[in-house]
């Protein structure tokens, strides 16, 4: 259910980036928040409002199903979205929520990179998430925490080429709205896939 709520905001944002005309500066969302709208991007000031709203609600509701808590990562993701959503919106500039999952991807990818030098244990990041699933040498979850972390600098990669290199960012909301999870959940699925063998046993 948790799971499922987290897409809930980029649905809203594809819908709106899709069916709002880059044109209209009347939309209600823009009067809403009081914004005079842009020239030719509105569909994109649309979209963002419509996700920093549906964020705030949805992750609100996380907040009370949580027991008045949200992850480290869910906090990440909130501020960073009402950040640089928050200037676009304010300078009717597209280019901040265009650059904001890049550089999220590149704090993901940072943080694990990172976590075998800050965590207490010195144990990588991956072991946290993973270790209750899978049996691996120190050197084993070393080269997969450095997957992971390839994997995110390789999401940033993506979200830079498609924001601001490839036909002019024409494909960037279909690439923001399900890129990211085409790409997680086939790392996933490979994942598996290479380390059925190290699945630990139900007495473990």
């Amino acid at each position: 259910m948790k799971a499922l709520l987290d897409f809930v905001p980029l649905i809203i944002f594809f819908y709106l980036y899709k069916t709002v005309d880059p044109k209209d500066t009347e939309h209600p969302l823009l009067q809403l928040i009081g914004s005079a709208g842009g020239i030719d991007n509105n569909n994109i000031l649309v979209a963002t409002s419509g996700l920093i709203i549906s964020m705030l609600v949805v992750y609100g509701a996380l907040f009370v199903i949580q027991k008045f808590r949200l992850d480290k990562q869910q906090w990440i993701v909130l501020f960073m979205t009402v950040v640089f959503g928050g200037i676009t919106l304010i300078l009717s500039d597209d280019f901040y929520i265009r650059l904001k999952a890049a550089l999220l991807n590149i704090v993901f990818a940072a943080a694990f990179l990172l976590s075998p030098y800050f965590m207490k244990d010195k144990k990588p990041l991956i072991q946290r998430l993973f270790g209750p699933i899978f049996n691996l040498t120190e050197k084993g979850w070393k080269n997969l925490n450095f997957a992971w972390a390839a994997m995110f600098a390789l999401m940033s990669c993506l979200h830079i080429f498609f924001a601001f290199l490839f036909a002019g960012g024409k494909y960037w909301g279909e690439f923001t709205a399900f890129g990211d999870m085409i790409v997680m959940f086939s790392f996933i699925i490979i994942q598996f896939i290479v380390l059925r063998k190290h699945f630990k046993s139900p007495e473990e």
